[in-house]
């Protein structure tokens, strides 16, 4: 079973005080080369999100690094092609949809193209609007 995880999973691995720490954590574990990827460009999200995160729970600069390590470790990274690109944005706009919802549909796009058979996320609600491609992959760990 190929995992695709959403950078509202990862960060949650990262942050021991989070609501949904041991639940994301749990499925990250499982994951391995073989069968799990994320997206790219969740590494620059994953950096912002836990250098950023209030008071206590906010990691420094080099402990952010070391969790995007681990990340490279476990995980395959996704990355999408100029044309790739052009395509996601495409049937985005096709669907009417406008805003930051952009970098769900391109992560949306890397789960495809990693061929993941479950794409986890929180944010189930965001990646349904993507049509039925992106929303058949969906589970909260």
């Amino acid at each position: 079973m190929r995992s695709f995880f959403d950078t509202s999973v990862l960060v949650p691995v990262f942050a021991p005080g989070h609501e949904h720490h041991e639940r994301s954590l749990s499925v990250f574990s499982a994951a391995d080369r073989n069968s799990g990827f994320c997206g790219a460009h969740s590494l620059a999200e994953v950096y912002s999100s836990l250098t950023r995160l209030p008071g206590k729970y906010r990691a420094a600069p080099e402990q952010a690094l070391m969790c995007l390590d681990t990340i490279g470790e476990r995980l395959n990274l996704i990355a999408l092609e100029v044309a790739e690109y052009i395509s996601a944005i495409r049937e985005l706009a096709g669907l009417g949809i406008e805003g930051g919802a952009v970098y769900d549909a391109l992560l949306g796009a890397c789960a495809i193209k990693a061929k993941a058979d479950i794409l986890y996320t929180w944010n189930t609600r965001d990646f349904q609007r993507l049509g039925s491609n992106v929303s058949r992959r969906l589970r909260t760990p």
